[in-house]
């Protein structure tokens, strides 16, 4: 009983696609990014910049979570 039991669970999480748009969404951003970035390479500094903020902007959040 136990192993459907647990059989049952590892299928929903299979089955689980919430926050699935969201990380293609971000992919793709960051796609169309690298892109105008290699076709526009005066745009390149400006999103290096963003990046870093970001980047920046994440790790302090993720030290204030901890």
């Amino acid at each position: 009983m136990n192993k459907l039991k647990n059989l049952v669970w590892n299928l929903r999480i299979i089955k689980d696609t919430k926050g699935q748009d969201l990380i293609e969404y971000a992919l793709m951003a960051g796609f169309v990014a690298v892109a105008a970035g290699a076709i526009m390479p005066n745009v390149a500094t400006s999103i290096s910049t963003i990046f870093s903020k970001v980047a920046t902007t994440m790790s302090t959040a993720a030290a204030a979570g901890s």
